[in-house]
């Protein structure tokens, strides 16, 4: 299960807060080399705070990739070169597909919303529809009905 990084101890309405405010969900890119083989990567998705820097959240991705990604031929400088793109432009921004998940299990988009930024309404409660947020959610969302026997790695651990 993939996690959400940097949310512990935030609410539902923290973090639609913080998300109304600049706060992003992203995802970094690495790459490793060995020889004719290269691996490209994603992190656990980061939630970065409106008055933190992505840089000390992607440091530890940017040097594995400096450092083992170069040496395949002829995915490795491809693959570095995307990732380290992506990781000093701030990372890959998941937030609209986060918060849409949010959305659909605490609350729908409110039509017309005032603040087209956040069309969210997320209240601090139990999902809207908790029998149909099953294994097809991909979130491991507080409050929902898990099936055990699911499986997938986008499960993410979104707080209440």
């Amino acid at each position: 299960m993939a996690q959400i990084k940097n949310i512990d101890g935030l609410t539902i309405d923290q973090v639609r807060d913080l998300v109304d405010q600049g706060g992003k969900f992203v995802i970094f890119q690495y790459a490793i080399s060995i020889l004719v083989m290269t691996f490209r990567q994603s992190s656990d998705v980061y939630f970065i705070k409106p008055d933190e820097s992505a840089v000390s959240k992607h440091i530890g991705f940017t040097i594995l990739t400096l450092v083992m990604g170069w040496w395949g031929f002829p995915w490795g400088p491809i693959y570095s070169i995307g990732a380290l793109v992506t990781n000093f432009s701030g990372g890959k921004d998941v937030t609209h597909e986060i918060m849409d998940q949010i959305a659909a299990n605490y609350g729908n988009r409110i039509p017309g919303a005032t603040n087209p930024a956040n069309p969210y309404n997320l209240p601090n409660a139990n999902p809207v529809n908790s029998s149909s947020t099953s294994a097809n959610s991909g979130y491991n969302l507080p409050n929902q009905n898990n099936n055990s026997n699911s499986s997938g790695s986008n499960n993410y651990n979104i707080p209440t």
